[in-house]
């Protein structure tokens, strides 16, 4: 992808696009660790820390990879695309408390090596055991034939679930160092709209929308207006630099 991509813009057929907002409001308890200080937070006498990547299977028989290697944590569960970026903060009795970007509980690690998992569908928890090593958690690189790709699976899959025409397209150009990260903010507003469906009260909701843009700026944010969700980005701040599904979700007023 030489060249910059000039305004990608989609209309493919049946549904969706996201959100109006402002930054998150809640604020961490404490104040944020980095990865480094998780992991060394959480070594107790002989007991070997985790390894910096691991992957941990729930009780409930799902799992999930966290990855501890980068400035800011990363999540990924097993049956989702999304990759979470979590803020990590000392809490009680030395456990260490991951965030997401709207300062809810995901994850609770103690000093003795137990963890817990915080979802919607277990918002009490739920304990999950270190099943073993794994691989880092990134975007890949694209070229510009891939990003119109991600885009139009990412359009076509929110179409489906708010059952309408949408367009996704972007509101800035997209360079080769940028490209993963729009298609990466594409693929998590289709996965906050594939979530919103799943519970007909959001019904309402996903009929105000029928445009999504992504743009970048000097903040992530999420604003909806006159039909248009804009999810903008922060390409110098990575993954750290895109609204979560959870806050499109927010933005929208699904939560």
């Amino acid at each position: 992808m030489a060249a910059p991509l000039r305004a990608l813009g989609f209309t493919v057929a049946c549904a969706v696009a996201v959100v109006c907002a402002s930054a998150p409001a809640a604020a961490l308890r404490a104040a944020p660790m980095s990865s480094r200080a998780a992991v060394a937070s959480r070594h107790v006498g002989g007991r070997p820390d985790p390894p910096v990547i691991s992957r941990w299977e729930t009780d409930e028989g799902g799992g999930f990879v966290l990855d501890l290697s980068m400035p800011h944590p990363l999540l990924k569960f097993d049956d989702s695309n999304e990759i979470w970026v979590l803020n990590p903060s000392p809490g009680p009795r030395g456990d260490v408390i991951y965030r997401n970007d709207l300062g809810e509980e995901v994850l609770r690690a103690t000093r003795l090596g137990g963890m817990t998992v915080f979802t919607s569908t277990r918002p009490d928890g739920s304990a999950a055991a270190l099943d073993g090593i794994s691989t880092p958690l990134r975007v890949a690189a694209l070229n510009a034939e891939a990003l119109y790709r991600r885009f139009l699976v990412a359009t076509l899959r929110a179409s489906r679930a708010a059952q309408h025409q949408v367009s996704f397209e972007t509101g800035a150009d997209a360079e080769p160092a940028t490209a993963p990260l729009f298609a990466d903010a594409a693929l998590v507003t289709s996965e906050a709209f594939v979530d919103m469906a799943s519970r007909p009260i959001n019904k309402g909701l996903l009929a105000r929308i029928n445009g999504v843009t992504i743009t970048q700026g000097s903040r992530p944010n999420v604003a909806l207006a006159k039909g248009v969700l804009t999810v903008t980005l922060v390409p110098a701040a990575g993954l750290a630099g895109r609204p979560s599904s959870r806050w499109i979700e927010r933005a929208v007023g699904a939560r």
